[in-house]
């Protein structure tokens, strides 16, 4: 017979709190105790089953005699042989012989362990943490009528010492759980980042060549050309009125080859550093325009955009070209400024108007501030609209972290 005088189970209980302690996981848990438990609770087997925060599922951790019950880690409630206990309905439930239990007579896999290892004589109880049920502390012996209410009080006692223990377990594998998936998820969009990036590099590079090839051949081939048809009239009985529509499409097809290649490779980013290419695309960008738009830059860089990866400057220079077409061609604008700054800790490049502003201009809401957003998060930058000059207009902030360059670059 077990003695389960007052001062026995509180050494007992004790025991079993000191056991569980850094006891990381479920299955460990169960067994450490289990011997414990033992010398005030007799069992051939042992298990703790542990509802899943949806409450639809729970996980059973054995101790003793190995069931397939041990082998289900996400079992629906509605299938359990105690679903009654774990949905709340009933308090406890003590059986002496589950063998002929008709509550434990149903067909099926749940039920299918008690008869196959003759679990006859079963206590359930409910563990309980903030009055919410999180699980159920089961015992059983292979001997009928094992049982009774006094070892059911005993049991009540060992579920409630156990209850926070495994409520926290829950919790800690629940948060590594979320860990576990928020990293994935992390990684898998870090990993498709570094992969347009990369794709991107290999745009620029393709552009570059595409540039040089036009600038070495095509456009050599037009000049020629050109020249050629200058010619002709001195040559030809035909007026040489005739020949002029021909010419002046010519010189119009090289300028806009001329434009292509200075889109396609930035030379003058190359040459002459980031502050100076944009100061002479905004510049080209108003003369072009025919609009007499006042302009100014300020560069207060120290050179920052200069030493950055190639890869990156030229995506800050492709999204400063697109603010400023936005700014020139759809703005309506008086004036136009651009301010390259840089800290210790940022770069930054703003491009702001005097316009009428993307509220009012609902036009320039579309694929060039796009594209603008896309380049920016391809380089872990990142880019908002505010009003611009003087609370009017608009202006087209980009901030790029210097610790997002040097993770890519040691990448």
């Amino acid at each position: 017979m077990v003695e389960t005088s007052p001062a026995v189970l509180l050494k007992h209980l004790f025991s079993i709190s000191h056991l569980m302690a850094g006891q990381l996981d479920f299955r460990s848990a169960i067994q450490a105790v289990a011997t414990e438990i033992a010398q005030i609770l007799p069992h051939d087997h042992l298990d703790v089953c542990i509802l899943g925060l949806n409450g639809q599922f729970h996980t059973a951790y054995e101790s003793g005699i190995e069931t397939d019950w041990g082998k289900k880690p996400h079992a629906p409630i509605a299938n359990s042989p105690i679903r009654e206990l774990l949905q709340g309905t009933v308090d406890h439930i003590l059986t002496k012989d589950a063998c002929m239990d008709p509550r434990f007579q149903c067909a099926g896999e749940f039920y299918k362990p008690i008869h196959d290892h003759g679990l006859r004589a079963r206590i359930h109880v409910p563990m309980m943490v903030h009055g919410e049920v999180i699980g159920a502390f089961s015992a059983s012996m292979q001997r009928a009528e094992a049982y009774d209410s006094e070892h059911v009080r005993i049991a009540r006692y060992i579920a409630d010492l156990l209850s926070p223990y495994f409520y926290a377990l829950r919790a800690a594998e629940q948060a590594q759980h979320s860990a576990i998936i928020e990293a994935a998820a992390r990684a898998r969009e870090e990993g498709l980042r570094l992969g347009a990036l990369k794709l991107t590099e290999a745009l620029e590079s393709e552009r570059q060549r595409i540039g040089m090839d036009l600038h070495d051949q095509t456009l050599a081939d037009l000049t020629r050309l050109a020249r050629h048809l200058e010619r002709l009239p001195h040559a030809s009985p035909a007026p040489a009125e005739a020949f002029d529509p021909v010419i002046r499409g010519l010189h119009r097809c090289m300028q806009d080859l001329r434009q292509i290649i200075e889109q396609a490779k930035p030379s003058v980013l190359q040459l002459f550093g980031f502050a100076h290419a944009v100061e002479h695309y905004l510049d080209r960008a108003i003369r072009d325009s025919g609009q007499g738009i006042d302009w100014t830059l300020t560069d207060e860089s120290h050179g920052a955009f200069d030493a950055l990866e190639p890869a990156i400057s030229v995506a800050l220079y492709r999204i400063a070209q697109e603010a400023i077409n936005n700014a020139v061609i759809h703005a309506e604008a008086g004036r136009i400024t651009v301010q390259l700054t840089a800290t210790p800790v940022q770069i930054s490049l703003a491009v702001s108007d005097d316009g009428c502003g993307i509220a009012k201009k609902r036009t320039r809401i579309g694929s060039g501030i796009d594209n603008m957003k896309t380049r920016a998060r391809l380089i872990s930058a990142r880019c908002t609209l505010s009003a611009g000059i003087g609370g009017a207009g608009t202006s087209a902030s980009i901030v790029l972290p210097l610790a997002a360059v040097r993770q890519d670059v040691a990448e």
